[in-house]
């Protein structure tokens, strides 16, 4: 009942600033303008330099954390001993608990020192190496989650594959990772969200330039970023500039939302059921 109350009311909150704010902002403007420049002169509010920078985030951790992530809980359900299991888990487990902004001074004093010795020409903010650290923050999440999936997985069915004559790679191939598969769409969309909502980690080494690039060399904002720089106190309350982040936050309410109800019937149209 609170969370309702709570969403309910932050819906509430949304909409009356957002269109306050679309009155003075035409709204094609705010949707398909390539500059983001609401706090300098001349004044620009298209937002799809923010919305870039973060889907730019976004693809770069994924390319990282999905495949590692999934290889991982193959290993750790299909492959590893009990003992390695019951010493690797609790590590997955405490590197999902570790605040981001740790993640984010990482990639700031480790990650892109790193990268340059490799990259000359990388820019100190940039989006490589906070989709890395991104990527590597969502890895346990996409590997206990997926591991969870495949455990529970009846083990008739493995028994049943190795009857047939399959090797151990075709039973996880075939049969084991298909039968999970509605949990594996769930930890990839879970981890995405958490990808798409991260704030402190691509604050502190994205940077803070509205850059609509596909580059991941250069510096980019996304739009939580923008609403961290916004919401520091140095901006008046009340004016369009204030209200610009609770346009971004309701477009990024939007995406969150719309990749829920994908998820949801993704889910339904994989789902297993076993008695």
């Amino acid at each position: 009942m609170i969370s309702v109350v709570t969403t309910i009311s932050i819906i509430f909150v949304l909409v009356k600033e957002t269109s306050i704010f679309f009155t003075h902002v035409n709204v094609s403007e705010f949707l398909f303008g390539v500059r983001w420049a609401p706090l300098l002169e001349p004044r620009s509010f298209g937002v799809l330099p923010l919305v870039s920078g973060t889907f730019l985030i976004v693809f770069g951790s994924a390319v990282i954390a999905l495949p590692a992530g999934l290889a991982t809980a193959i290993y750790l359900s299909e492959y590893a001993s009990e003992r390695t299991r019951s010493a690797v888990k609790p590590v997955l487990e405490t590197l999902a608990g570790i605040p981001t902004v740790v993640y984010g001074y990482i990639a700031l004093t480790f990650i892109t020192p790193m990268l340059s010795s490799v990259i000359p020409h990388l820019k100190v903010f940039n989006a490589a190496s906070a989709s890395i650290v991104v990527g590597i923050m969502i890895l346990p999440m996409i590997a206990s989650l997926c591991d969870n999936a495949m455990r529970a997985v009846p083990d008739s069915l493995r028994h049943g594959g190795y009857a047939l004559g399959a090797t151990h790679f075709e039973v996880t191939a075939k049969i084991i990772v298909p039968a999970a598969l509605s949990g594996i769409m769930a930890s990839f969309v879970l981890a995405l969200s958490r990808a798409i909502g991260e704030t402190m980690i691509v604050t502190l080494a994205a940077g803070a330039t509205p850059n609509l690039t596909l580059s991941f060399m250069e510096s980019i904002q996304t739009m939580t970023a923008y609403i961290v720089q916004v919401s520091l106190g140095d901006t008046p309350a009340g004016g369009v500039e204030y209200q610009t982040i609770f346009a971004v936050a309701s477009l990024l309410f939007l995406i969150t939302f719309c990749m829920n109800v994908a998820a949801n019937r993704i889910l339904r149209k994989f789902q297993e059921m076993y008695d």
